[in-house]
C-alpha cells in the first residue's frame, strides 16, 4: 500500500468552523522536506503558515488558493510519496472521508486508522424466573435481570399482584433507622418554670406586638396558644384624627408623548447600534491636575474660554492621528479609513441628543476648537443644526462629567467604531514621594469599541496615547 496522506483543513481555536487557502507555497507535484512552507491559511482573525511534518510530493491540489472558505477538516489536497501513481492517489481520493476537525492541526497529515478492537463478550442471558404468583410484565423483567428471589415480597397489586415497585423496593438495601427519640411539643419556659404552649406562628406575633404569653389563655388542643388568641390582644391601630379624610389613592395614568422627527432617528439608530455591533469596553483614569494649571494660564494668554471638553477635543484629534486604524467608519464589510479626525461631540439641545461634528480638529489649534464647539453648541440649542453639521464623524465624545456623573460606557454612533465616555473629575488620594499621601484630579475614561473594526491591542494604545498627552498637557500646544 503506497504511503498516501491526506492534507486537511486544520483547526486553530475552539471557535474556528473554516478557513480560507489563500496561498500554496509549492506547485502541484513538486516534492517537498520536512519543515518546508507549503500553505498560508487565513481564518476570521489570522493568517497561519502550514508547514510538512514529512518529505513528500503535493501528488494532487484539489482546492486551488484564493478560493472559498472550506469547513474544518475538508480535504485540500493529497500528499504522497515520489513515484505513487495517479490511480493510487484517485482511489485514496474517492475512499477519504472526513475525519474529525482536529486532524491536522499542525500540518494536515491524518493518522493511520486504528485497529478495531475485538468485540467485548456479551453479558450472560437473565435467568429466567419459575413461578406461579401473579407479576407484572416489568416486575417479572427486573427480577429476571437482578437475579431477585421474589418468594419473600409481598404483593402491593390488586390480590397480591408483585409489581414494579415492589420489585424496586426489595433490590433497595435495608436500612436501619438513627432514633432520636420523641419530638418535645414546642413549648417555653417562664421565669417561675412553668411552661406555656403556644404554636410557632403564635409566638412571633407575640414577640413582634410585645404580647406576654403568660398571660394567655389557649384555646387550641390541650389548652395551645393559638395564632387567633394573640391577635385577639393586638391593639386596633388607631383612628385618624377627626376631620382628615381617609387618604384613597387616585389612578396614576401617564400623560403620553409620542416621538418627535428627532427622537425617533435617535431611537432607531441607538437600537439598531447596540443590536448589530459588538462592542468592548475598556476603562481608564487621567491625572488632570497639570492640564487644569495649564488650561487657567493658556486660556488668559490666547484670550479664550476653551473648556476642558475642547482640551479633549484637542488630545483625543492628535491621538487618532497617530492611531490610523481607530479613526474609522465601518460599511458593510469594509472599514473606511480617514486621514484626518472629524470628531463628534454629543450635545443636549431642546429635540434630545444630537452629535455635531468639529470637522479636521486634528489641523485646528486651540483657539480654533473652542471656536468650533461654542458655535456648535449655540446652533444645537438654538435647534439650526443642518445636515453637514451632523453628516460623518470618524470618532464621538460623549461628556456627562458636568452632571456628576462618574462613570458610563456609551453606545458606539454608527458607522464610527469608537466613542469615548468622559466622567467627572474627582479629588482622589494618591502617594506623593517620600512616601507620603496626597490628593490628585483624576478624570474617568471610557472607550466603547467596534470589535469588528478595531481590535483590543489597538484600542488599548490608542487609551494609553490619550491618557499621556491628558497628563502631559503642554505636548497639546506642540
Amino acid at each position: 500500500m503506497p504511503d498516501i496522506r491526506p492534507f486537511c483543513m486544520p483547526k486553530w481555536g475552539i471557535e474556528m468552523t473554516e478557513g480560507t487557502l489563500a496561498e500554496w507555497k509549492l506547485e502541484e507535484g513538486a516534492s517537498f522536506s520536512r519543515g518546508q512552507l507549503l500553505c498560508l491559511i487565513e481564518t476570521a482573525k489570522i493568517t497561519n503558515e502550514v508547514e510538512a511534518e514529512w518529505d513528500g510530493v503535493l501528488a494532487r491540489v484539489l482546492v486551488p488558493a484564493g478560493g472559498d472558505a472550506q469547513p474544518v477538516g475538508a480535504l485540500l489536497a493529497v500528499l504522497a510519496q515520489p513515484g505513487t501513481s495517479d490511480a493510487d492517489i484517485d482511489a485514496f481520493i474517492a475512499g477519504f472521508r472526513p475525519a474529525d476537525a482536529s486532524v491536522a492541526a499542525r500540518g494536515g497529515s491524518a493518522p493511520a486508522p486504528e485497529a478495531t478492537p475485538a468485540p467485548a463478550s456479551a453479558p450472560p442471558a437473565p435467568k429466567p424466573l419459575l413461578t406461579n404468583r401473579a407479576i407484572s410484565p416489568e416486575a417479572r423483567k427486573l427480577a429476571e435481570a437482578s437475579g431477585l428471589d421474589i418468594e419473600p415480597i409481598t404483593g402491593s397489586g390488586r390480590d397480591g399482584r408483585i409489581t414494579l415497585q415492589d420489585v424496586q423496593q426489595a433490590l433497595r438495601p435495608a436500612a436501619t433507622p438513627a432514633l432520636a427519640g420523641a419530638l418535645p411539643a414546642p413549648q417555653d419556659e417562664l421565669a417561675d418554670g412553668a411552661k406555656v404552649f403556644a404554636s410557632p406562628l403564635a409566638r412571633r406575633l407575640a414577640a413582634r406586638h410585645g404580647i406576654a404569653l403568660a398571660g394567655i389563655t389557649g384555646t387550641g388542643p390541650r389548652g395551645r396558644i393559638s395564632k387567633a388568641d394573640v391577635l385577639a390582644l393586638v391593639p386596633a391601630p388607631a383612628a385618624p384624627p377627626a376631620g382628615m379624610a381617609p387618604f384613597v389613592p387616585v389612578p396614576n395614568l401617564p400623560t403620553v408623548v409620542p416621538f418627535d422627527r428627532v427622537r425617533k432617528v435617535v431611537a432607531q439608530r441607538l437600537t439598531q447600534a447596540k443590536q448589530d455591533i459588538p462592542h468592548f469596553y475598556l476603562r481608564t483614569s487621567a491625572r488632570l491636575d497639570e492640564l487644569l494649571a495649564l488650561r487657567q494660564t493658556a486660556n488668559l494668554v490666547l484670550g479664550i474660554k476653551a473648556s476642558i471638553n475642547d482640551y479633549l477635543v484637542r488630545a483625543t484629534a492628535l491621538t487618532l492621528a497617530q492611531h490610523g486604524d481607530v479613526n474609522v467608519q465601518v460599511h458593510g464589510d469594509s472599514v473606511h479609513r480617514f486621514a484626518h479626525a472629524d470628531i463628534a461631540i454629543a450635545v443636549a439641545s431642546p429635540k434630545g441628543l444630537v452629535t455635531p461634528i468639529v470637522r479636521q480638529a486634528d489641523r485646528l489649534g486651540m483657539p480654533g476648537i473652542a471656536a468650533a464647539t461654542r458655535a456648535l453648541i449655540d446652533k444645537a440649542q438654538a435647534g439650526k443644526l443642518g445636515y453637514d453639521d451632523m453628516e460623518g464623524g470618524t470618532f464621538s465624545i460623549s461628556n456627562l462629567g458636568m452632571f456628576g456623573v462618574e462613570e458610563f460606557a456609551a453606545i458606539i454612533n454608527p458607522p464610527q467604531a469608537a466613542i469615548l465616555a468622559v466622567g467627572a473629575a474627582a479629588r482622589t488620594p494618591c502617594e506623593l514621594p517620600g512616601g507620603a499621601v496626597g490628593f490628585e484630579t483624576r478624570l474617568a475614561l471610557t472607550l466603547s469599541v467596534d470589535h469588528r473594526a478595531v481590535d483590543g491591542a489597538a484600542a488599548a494604545a490608542f487609551l494609553a496615547t490619550l491618557k499621556g498627552l491628558l497628563e502631559a498637557p503642554e505636548r497639546l500646544f506642540a
